[in-house]
């Protein structure tokens, strides 16, 4: 046994040797293969970088994609800004040359103990040269780039030069390279005034700018900054009571106005999504002399600007959007904030209706548009949802209540679908949920985060596009400074409805359109469906929406405070009003929606669907006047024909006589006709009835006849003979059967 255990521990000994020899001859000849690489001086010390944006016909676009606009000098700035960079990125900064070996080697037995890369050992030289002069991919190439290059810094350079460069390169989120441009940007002051508190503030975000937005996330923010502040007060930087005293402040921001618009501007939504397409920060994009050339067109843009300005928003944030349904592509993008708009999530009110309710409940065959849903007082457990008018309007048809975006027949239809099919069925359609958003409330948009307006405009394009979705983009294709083609857009379309699905919810926001919650969009006279959506709180609105489309594009468009500040906006206004003014500028030609061969027409009765609220065809003899047309899936057509006009069936009459007259009870059919006859003579006649009637007839003779029937042919008669009974009491002669 112990010669097994000699024989075993020796052999992994020489297994461990070989892995490990053949890891340093790796790592050996690719530090050499790679020590030949220069530093850039120039990408180390520019202080200001612009990327190259086109419009869809090749012109520049003239918007602002300038970056570190300002440089800002390590003697001028706070000591407490310097010290929290180096307590929360780099301790040794100082001490090290460049490399961290302590750190490099436990990040590297973690990651090989979780088989990733995801831990990271980069000291603030390290990345300078990462953010300066190579990719964010974690590969082990690049990592001995970012070695060879982080020594010859070293070498060239002094540590205060070096920290002086990464604070004027490192990204601070909302389109801030550079201390100077984030200071001003948070604080609306220079960065050479920032106090203790915005100075860790800003040194915590750098590592991830979205998890740590002070705008979007306070509170993760706020225990990243004390976190910064405590590690401070450990290395001596500052005393018990600046921490304290610091840890205890809000986070005050003060953000430059200035910088809404090209925040929210066309150019920085495509950069933006550049970046997340190369997988590369900006400022790599400006670097390398890379060229984004996107979808936006200009009068497209100029319409959708100026649909904007003419209404009055009562200094509320705004955003509206136009996507090309065919070719998945976002031609035109306006929105104004002091924050950038996409990257914030809104709750969708009624405008998730559609999406994840009516869609699904048509495309399985669950309702059609003119299926009858009871609107009514509702209680699911706690849940007990209220229409915004407080009323309960009894049967209404799916149309009527998504038209008129009563709230309860929504909440019911999605509980016919269920929610994780519901779900499913959304997020193929590009919506995105937390896995809290499980309950009825999501019928009516109640999303824990929700979503923003390039998922909607992207959701209703399904639609317009005959069930088929893809991800809409801003950039058709990236190229490199020689013009190499490093991206080209080719959506991957899928088919999430059926046609027939599509067109039907399509004929019933069409309806919304000219006489429900879009309304005003009926002076178009165009095709167009839409759909209009308000979140409330409490008595305050929050969020205003409208969204419409035509079968080639659809136009969103948002109202609200991304601080949560109430509006005085509803959907119905402002929004709608916009997608209004920009269909009335667009110089796009609409094309009427092509109704598919699976779906069709047939005619139902009227008669039926009053009095027992169901779908049945009517029959070759039912009246015009008691039958409508109808449109359905082909997959779900009405099975059972009503038999109004083809068998009258049985009415019970009460007949009771009290001398010289004739009480008559019974419960009339609207569609049957009622005729009295005394003997021959025609005495009373009655139709189009449906309440209880209590008659009161003269009749002289013996005989009373009663016809009942639809029309001359079909008809059924009732006979009844009278005879006079004396009693005791002449005053109360009866006349009975």
């Amino acid at each position: 046994m112990r010669k097994f255990v000699k024989i075993f521990s020796f052999s992994c000994l020489i297994l461990f040797g070989a892995v490990f020899l053949t890891a340093s001859l790796f790592v050996g000849s690719t530090y050499l293969k790679y020590s030949s690489l220069s530093l850039n001086e120039e990408k180390l010390s520019s202080p200001a970088l612009a990327v190259e944006l086109y419009d869809y016909e090749n012109r520049p676009l003239k918007e602002e994609n300038t970056f570190n606009g300002e440089y800002a000098k390590l003697s001028t700035l706070p000591e407490n800004l310097k010290n929290a960079f180096i307590s929360i990125e780099d301790k040794s900064f100082y001490s090290h040359h460049g490399l961290n070996y302590k750190r490099i080697i436990k990040a590297g037995i973690n990651n090989v103990l979780s088989h990733s890369l995801k831990e990271g050992a980069s000291t603030i030289s390290q990345q300078l040269i990462k953010n300066t002069h190579l990719s964010s991919e974690k590969t082990f190439e690049r990592k001995i780039k970012e070695i060879v290059l982080t020594k010859k810094l070293e070498k060239a350079h002094t540590k205060d030069e070096i920290l002086e460069c990464y604070l004027n390169v490192i990204y601070y989120g909302n389109n801030c390279y550079g201390i100077e441009s984030a200071s001003q940007y948070y604080f609306s002051k220079p960065a050479s005034k920032l106090e203790l508190e915005e100075c860790a503030l800003l040194a915590g975000m750098v590592k991830s700018p979205n998890k740590y937005s002070p705008i979007l996330k306070q509170a993760t923010t706020l225990e990243r900054r004390n976190l910064v502040l405590c590690e401070m007060q450990k290395d001596g930087y500052i005393s018990q009571e600046q921490f304290l005293r610091a840890s205890q402040q809000p986070i005050n921001l003060n953000l430059q106005s200035e910088e809404q618009n090209a925040l929210n501007s066309y150019s920085q939504a495509a950069l933006d999504e550049a970046c997340e397409i190369l997988k590369v920060p900006a400022k790599t994009i400006a670097i390398n002399g890379y060229k984004i050339h996107t979808y936006l067109d200009k009068d497209k843009q100029l319409a959708l600007k100026e649909s904007l300005l003419k209404e009055d928003f009562n200094c509320a944030d705004h955003a509206a959007i136009v996507l090309d349904c065919k070719r998945h592509a976002i031609t035109a993008y306006q929105a104004n904030s002091a924050y950038k708009v996409l990257d914030a999530k809104r709750q969708p009110g009624s405008l998730i209706k559609p999406i994840i309710a009516y869609a699904p409940a048509l495309n399985e065959d669950i309702i059609s548009p003119s299926t009858q849903i009871l609107d009514e007082q509702l209680a699911l457990g706690e849940y007990n949802p209220k229409n915004v008018d407080g009323k309960f309007r009894g049967y209404v048809s799916a149309t009527e209540a998504l038209s008129k975006s009563i709230n309860i027949p929504a909440i019911k239809v999605l509980s016919y679908v269920g929610i994780d099919k519901a779900k499913a069925y959304a997020e193929s359609m590009g919506l995105e949920f937390d896995e809290g958003d499980n309950s009825y409330a999501l019928a009516l948009g109640g999303m824990r985060y929700g979503t923003n307006i390039k998922q909607i405009a992207q959701s209703y394009s399904t639609f317009a596009n005959m069930g088929k979705y893809a991800d809409a983009k801003f950039v058709e294709y990236i190229t490199d400074a020689s013009g190499k083609i490093l991206y080209h857009h080719k959506p991957t379309e899928q088919q999430v409805l059926r046609e027939d699905a599509s067109y039907l919810l399509t004929t019933m926001l069409q309806d919304a359109a000219t006489n429900g919650t879009a309304k005003v969009l009926k002076e178009l006279n165009i095709p167009i469906a839409a759909k209009t959506g308000t979140v409330g709180k409490g008595k305050d609105n929050i969020d205003a929406w409208c969204v419409a489309y035509t079968p080639e594009e659809v136009c969103a468009t948002w109202v609200g405070n991304l601080d949560n500040t109430p509006i005085t906006v509803a959907g119905g206004n402002q929004p709608a009003r916009c997608v209004k003014n920009y269909f009335s500028a667009s110089t796009t030609t609409s094309s009427p929606f092509v109704q598919p061969g699976s779906v069709v027409e047939r005619e139902i009765d009227l008669i039926r669907l009053e009095n027992s609220h169901k779908l049945e065809l009517a029959s070759p003899n039912t009246p015009a006047r008691f039958k409508q047309s109808a449109l359905f899936s082909i997959f779900n057509l009405p099975k059972d024909i009503s038999q109004n006009f083809v068998e009258i069936g049985e009415t019970k009459f009460e007949v009771k006589n009290n001398g010289s007259t004739v009480d008559i009870t019974f419960a009339p059919l609207r569609h049957l006709t009622y005729k009295f006859y005394d003997g021959k003579t025609l005495i009373k006649e009655i139709s189009d009835q449906t309440q209880p009637q209590q008659l009161q007839l003269k009749v002289k003779g013996k005989d009373l006849k009663i016809i009942v029937g639809f029309d001359n042919k079909n008809q059924k008669t009732y006979d009844f003979k009278l005879k006079k009974e004396a009693d005791s009491q002449p005053q109360n002669d009866k006349w009975f059967i």
